[in-house]
């Protein structure tokens, strides 16, 4: 069987983390509609997208560039979960929980970025 990115953790937690941004983004008020919700969505795919188009780059330099854009987007995410929360758009209970999968993702493509770095078995 052929390695995919849906085979790397740090890439199945993003895209767990990415479901529930479009779950809660679902009840922004209508007039965020192109603001933060869009944006709050985007960056959320953005983190997915460039795991799995990483997981396929011939150089260790290439990997790391798009794992660090997607480090990026993840943690544009992390401020827009604090903004949803302060703003009153999700409770506490959906801030926690998009707070939780948040890091777990961010350990997890941490953990797959030193991985990569050292050279520890990442496949192409």
């Amino acid at each position: 069987m052929a390695f995919s990115f849906k085979n790397i953790i740090a890439w199945q937690k993003s895209y767990d983390f990415v479901l529930l941004v479009y779950k809660v983004t679902k009840q922004f008020p209508d007039f965020e509609k192109h603001g933060l919700s869009s944006q709050f969505q985007r960056a959320a795919v953005s983190i997915v997208a460039n795991i799995a188009e990483g997981s396929k780059k011939l150089s260790k330099a290439d990997k790391l560039r798009m794992m660090n854009i997607a480090q990026g987007s993840l943690e544009e995410c992390r401020c827009y979960v604090m903004l949803s929360k302060d703003l009153e758009y999700i409770s506490e209970d959906e801030f926690n929980t998009l707070t939780y999968s948040i890091e777990g993702a961010s350990y997890y493509l941490n953990a797959y970025c030193k991985a990569i770095t050292e050279d520890k078995g990442i496949k192409d």
